[in-house]
């Protein structure tokens, strides 16, 4: 409660100073006013812990509207608000907190680029994949409500017994995706897709995905860390010409490890594919192992959303600078 006052307080203060915008401290690069045709966003899924206890009545943990301000006060240009962290989900929620979602965003001068949703295509049970149907399609119609122009959606797992039946999965996991894009699209949202090192590994299989999908309103949120691969470097270069948003994540190994991402490589990959859009940045809680203790025996500190997010988020602000100066 008391670092939450504190963000409060200070929000204050930088909004009756200059009229907080997700730039409040302009970000410039090179010489002159020349504005990179990246932004940078704050993924929710960084203060996963607080936002689910919170939602969940847990404990006051953090709200969306918690989160807003966070992000605001740290200078994101907008944020991924995961659906999984709205009162209620996997239900709808209510017009009226959409609404006051969608307001406070704009009165901080943040963008919402994008939603997501938990659902399995690759599930061989077609009544379970036709509820994943129904269900992205009323997260469309939350994204609508919110202005929110992407949806993130997963393929899903592989199932036991269908290891070796990529292309059977691909099929009736491509005519469920369809379905919900030819919906979307009605509704001006384009579907995204995200690796996540379940059916998708690599880039070779993301980008079949999208081919059998063919649809313009059809791409792929390319999750850095999520590439298993012994390059992923190379498969998110490969992907780019599909991205919908870029998730750019503290490793390119899954599950919190203590690799780093090599901001430099990432920031050739986004100026080579000429990409513009959105970078939504992504921080997760370490590995639970042995190395949380140093030789000294003192235990690691815990995770800390509110410490870490904004070490990364200079991080990338940096590399951002360096990288579009030329």
């Amino acid at each position: 409660m008391d670092r939450n006052f504190k963000y409060y307080s200070l929000l204050m203060v930088l909004s009756l100073g200059f009229g907080l915008s997700s730039r409040g401290v302009a970000q410039k690069t090179g010489s002159g006013n020349e504005t990179p045709p990246v932004k940078v966003a704050l993924e929710a899924y960084s203060f996963s812990k607080l936002l689910n206890d919170n939602a969940k009545g847990r404990g006051s943990g953090m709200s969306l509207f918690d989160l807003l301000d966070f992000a605001a006060m740290n200078n994101f240009d907008g944020l991924s608000l995961t659906g999984y962290y709205f009162p209620g989900y996997p239900n709808v929620p209510a017009d009226t907190y959409i609404n006051d979602i969608k307001r406070r965003a704009f009165e901080l001068g943040l963008d919402i680029c994008s939603t997501g949703v938990r659902n399995d295509f690759g599930n061989p049970d077609p009544a379970k994949r036709a509820a994943d149907v129904k269900h992205v399609k009323e997260w469309v119609d939350v994204a609508v409500k919110l202005g929110s122009p992407v949806l993130r959606i997963f393929s899903g797992a592989i199932a036991p017994g269908y290891e070796n039946k990529w292309d059977e999965v691909a099929k009736y996991m491509t005519a469920d995706i369809k379905e919900c894009v030819a919906y979307a699209q009605k509704r001006g949202v384009i579907i995204a897709v995200q690796n996540h090192g379940d059916f998708l590994k690599t880039a070779d299989e993301t980008i079949k995905l999208v081919k059998m999908v063919n649809s313009e309103w059809f791409g792929v949120v390319v999750d850095t860390g999520y590439f298993l691969t012994d390059d992923p470097y190379a498969d998110m270069a490969k992907v780019m010409p599909y991205a919908a948003n870029f998730l750019l994540k503290e490793s390119p190994v899954p599950g919190g490890s203590e690799v780093r991402i090599d901001l430099t490589k990432v920031m050739k990959i986004l100026k080579d594919s000429k990409y513009r859009g959105y970078l939504p940045i992504e921080t997760l809680s370490a590995k639970v192992s042995s190395k949380d203790a140093d030789k000294s025996g003192v235990k690691k500190p815990a995770y800390d959303p509110y410490q870490v997010v904004p070490v990364f988020l200079k991080q990338v602000n940096d590399a951002i600078d360096k990288a579009y100066k030329n």
